[in-house]
């Protein structure tokens, strides 16, 4: 079975009221978008009626698989599920909160040929027109201005949810808990180039965010100090990681 032409991974984490609109509308963007497409939802234990939410659109929607964990493990470790299950060559990752809008993700995938691995790895959405709060806008342009001069990343918004990225890149990286907001500076570190496009950022659909500024900072202080150190353990022969030559018609 051939496979499709993009995968995209969302995370969803007790988001009951909003997942299955987000789904829905994803779909309907990527049917005029691409000739094929997989959406696989990784439901990171939630406590809620997320899965319940699901489970309709999952059985009157074949290209939706459903994976879920048994218990919480985090943003990261719920990319990393599906970027295991995906099979394409690029995988588009996207909240499932309802502010990230999938027309973005379409205008995302004209900066790569999504057949093929080329010199750019990750290509990042950066919001212009955030709608969090300001207390939450001040501390993302203080995180990413630290993070920037550190490891020199280039990327001005590496904490937004819309991303795309080669697949066996992302899994070809060390894995820890906040692997999900250093995608460009690790493929820039593994030989790689990063491409950003501006990105639309809508108020989220239902619910709340998982995070608070306090716990953001201090974990994102520790994560940055590991990095830094891992990265400086991390050596790639010839400057970049070799990847195999994967095209739209790889199986699984």
């Amino acid at each position: 079975m051939a496979a499709p032409m993009l995968s995209v991974v969302i995370p969803a984490y007790e988001e009951a009221e909003s997942i299955a609109e987000v789904v829905s509308e994803a779909v309907g963007v990527f049917d005029t978008a691409f000739e094929s497409f997989e959406i696989i939802v990784v439901d990171d234990g939630s406590a809620d009626d997320t899965a319940g939410a699901l489970a309709d659109l999952s059985q009157s929607e074949p290209r939706l698989k459903v994976v879920r964990h048994p218990e919480r493990s985090g943003k990261s470790a719920a990319l990393r599920t599906g970027m295991i299950e995906a099979k394409a060559v690029w995988v588009a990752t996207m909240d499932g909160d309802g502010q990230d809008d999938p027309r973005s993700i379409v205008d995302m995938a004209k900066a790569v040929d999504l057949a093929t691995i080329g010199e750019v790895g990750v290509v990042a959405g950066c919001r212009t027109n955030r709608t969090d709060g300001a207390n939450r806008k001040f501390a993302s342009r203080f995180a990413n201005g630290l993070r920037r001069s550190l490891l020199n990343d280039d990327c001005p918004d590496t904490a937004c949810g819309l991303k795309l990225i080669v697949r066996d890149l992302f899994l070809a990286m060390p894995f820890f808990d906040a692997l999900h907001r250093y995608l460009p500076a690790w493929t820039r570190h593994l030989g790689y180039g990063v491409a950003c496009v501006d990105v639309v950022n809508r108020p989220r659909a239902a619910g709340s965010s998982k995070y608070t500024n306090f716990g953001r900072a201090i974990a994102g202080l520790f994560d940055l100090m590991g990095v830094i150190w891992l990265m400086r353990r991390t050596h790639v022969p010839g400057g970049q990681l070799l990847l195999r030559p994967e095209t739209r018609e790889r199986v699984q």
